[in-house]
């Protein structure tokens, strides 16, 4: 059923600003050092936030979705992008080491089980994680579903979003070369990895562009150029991903392994016009899911700062502080 978004109610309900009251680099082994902050409540209810991409990092406005006086807000910049270190590295940069680091810093902090909050991407990789360590989920609010399959990847990257965003396509193809354009991650791949940084700077912002300006259902198409140092960390993370699969291996998919989460419940917020992770993935996700429960935002994109999609998230993590932990 779609929820009609109040917005509003959107900008008032998410919580002030608020500061870290703990920061640090994690070494997390294999060269990588990732950042990590806590704000909120120290003695709160724990809730882990996954940010999207692969390569987007986290940022300030993710804090706030939660009430800092209940909740215990922990945030990280994944493997390669952000504040983490080495900066847009790809050597061992897997799905599985982000899971493994994600239980780190679990028990770094001493946390038996936490909430996990997770868009686009980093749906996946809540996914991924509650699939492999469903005894420390307590619910997982999900948004803008993406589950990593091939499907999905050639409706954004083989010319399926194009047939709505024909002239911002064509922008995404005109640097490639017409007869490599039958696999463009696979031609990005070769552009991105060059070794020629400027290059790699180049087509990286080119390939951030083409998702930046399908994000918000109110895009005219068109997106400002990303910085360069956070264009290509996001756009050759990204890539590295997507050509691999996400590193799903045969048995390792998440409708494989649905059976590990039929316990725990979840939530899944998704924009009905969601050009870049399109509703049918969230919709086939929770037909699977005992205990998942989808809401359609009417007049909504992929953004988390859709005004629809903000909203129903804040009152999803207000509801679920009024029940037990």
């Amino acid at each position: 059923m779609d929820k009609i978004p109040d917005e509003k109610r959107a900008v008032q309900y998410l919580y002030p600003p608020i500061e870290p009251f703990d920061q640090r680099m994690l070494d997390v082994g294999d060269g990588h050092r990732i950042y990590m902050e806590q704000c909120g409540n120290p003695d709160g209810r724990p809730v882990v936030v996954l940010h999207g991409g692969p390569g987007g990092g986290c940022s300030p406005a993710m804090r706030r979705y939660f009430d800092p006086k209940i909740y215990r807000i922990i945030l990280f910049d994944q493997r390669g992008c952000g504040r983490s270190r080495p900066h847009a590295e790809v050597d061992n940069n897997t799905t599985w080491h982000l899971v493994a680091d994600i239980e780190l810093i679990r028990e770094t902090l001493g946390i038996d089980a936490w909430y996990v909050f997770g868009g686009s991407w980093g749906a996946t990789l809540a996914l991924v994680y509650a699939q492999a360590h469903p005894d420390h989920v307590k619910h997982l609010v999900l948004r803008g579903v993406f589950l990593m399959t091939q499907p999905e990847l050639d409706w954004f990257y083989g010319g399926g979003a194009g047939r709505f965003w024909p002239e911002t396509w064509a922008r995404f193809v005109a640097p490639i070369p017409e007869e490599e354009r039958d696999n463009l991650i696979l031609a990005y791949h070769r552009r991105l990895f060059s070794g020629d940084r400027t290059e790699e700077t180049r087509f990286a912002r080119v390939w951030a562009a083409w998702e930046n300006a399908l994000a918000s259902i109110h895009s005219s198409g068109n997106s400002g150029e990303s910085p360069g140092e956070y264009a290509r960390a996001f756009a050759r993370l990204e890539n590295h991903y997507f050509i691999h699969q996400g590193f799903l291996q045969d048995g390792q998919a998440i409708f494989d392994r649905m059976d590990r989460i039929a316990d725990i419940p979840g939530t899944v917020v998704q924009g009905r016009y969601d050009m870049i992770c399109p509703p049918q993935s969230a919709y086939d996700l929770c037909q699977r899911w005992p205990r998942g429960e989808l809401t359609l935002i009417r007049n909504a994109g992929h953004a988390l700062s859709e005004p629809g999609i903000s909203a129903e998230l804040v009152r999803v993590m207000d509801r679920l502080a009024m029940g037990p932990f």
